[in-house]
């Protein structure tokens, strides 16, 4: 092995130690996997689900738990999609899967006019019919390949676009309480998962679908990310920190917090800080 060979290879090793103890954290935060569950493992055909699905076997044969995989891809009917790449490539690597077949392409593509973006009803024809076949096959868990700037940017998404202060869980259960999400790569960089999946080699299917149309608002919030991300390192890492950090005292919304039954109690005798003023914290740093 050459030189070049020996550092490429040392760089993978360290990659993969990185995303394995990332999902393994998000996995142990949120309680996301228990012992005897059935992982439906949603694969697009992408490379964050393809990450996703190797990361969960490696960690399926050291984990303290066990719980089963199968790998599930919702053929959509797309024009030209290529129906045996992902079958030949689970079979490959000897996984359990099952292709399931519904014309949402045709759904969309009828409903939605031309140059109007077409991912919201998408996703919710697809997420209607992943919900449907984990029910009728005893799924426990389903596995989503959603990263951490996935959930930056549809917070940034909700504040911008919705008014609201909202983001994308890594657990969620579904509103007819059947069904439990969840996103293992939570706490992934999507940049590692972007050099993961060019090591592991992938058969990446494009999405023909959405994945063409220009100027989506996801789109505009990647290129912010991404900018800020290379004028400001780090900053990415500080607005996650700060989605797990969230002081509901400090916000506007009573609904979460009992601004009205705010009372002064004449008994407490506490030392005053510049901390108690709201949005003064910064003073003290």
């Amino acid at each position: 092995m050459s030189n070049q060979e020996q550092k490429s290879r040392t760089q993978f090793n360290k990659l993969q130690k990185r995303l394995r103890r990332s999902v393994g954290e998000a996995i142990a935060d949120f309680n996301m996997i228990e012992h005897g569950d059935k992982v439906m493992v949603c694969l697009s055909g992408g490379k964050d689900s393809y990450t996703m699905l190797d990361i969960l076997l490696n960690l399926q044969k050291t984990a303290p738990v066990d719980f089963e995989i199968i790998a599930v891809n919702l053929d959509q009917k797309q024009p030209g999609f290529p129906e045996h790449v992902l079958p030949e490539y689970l079979t490959s690597i000897g996984v359990p899967f099952h292709i399931i077949e519904h014309d949402t392409y045709s759904i969309v593509k009828r409903i939605i006019p031309e140059g109007k973006t077409t991912c919201s009803l998408c996703s919710r024809l697809r997420r209607g019919t992943l919900y449907g076949f984990a029910k009728e096959h005893k799924v426990t868990k389903i596995a989503l390949g959603h990263h951490r700037e996935d959930i930056i940017e549809t917070f940034f998404l909700n504040m911008f676009y919705a008014g609201k202060l909202k983001a994308m869980p890594p657990k969620l259960l579904s509103d007819d309480k059947q069904n439990i999400v969840i996103r293992p790569l939570a706490y992934c960089r999507e940049k590692d998962i972007n050099r993961f999946a060019a090591f592991k080699q992938f058969p990446i299917i494009p999405c023909n679908l959405c994945g063409s149309q220009e100027n989506l608002q996801r789109k505009a919030m990647k290129q912010m990310l991404a900018g800020w991300d290379k004028q400001f390192p780090g900053r990415l890492e500080t607005i996650f920190s700060s989605l797990q950090n969230i002081a509901p005292s400090q916000m506007l919304d009573p609904g979460l917090f009992d601004f009205a039954g705010l009372r002064i109690d004449p008994d407490a005798n506490l030392p005053r800080t510049v901390s108690d003023e709201p949005g003064l914290d910064i003073l003290e740093r």
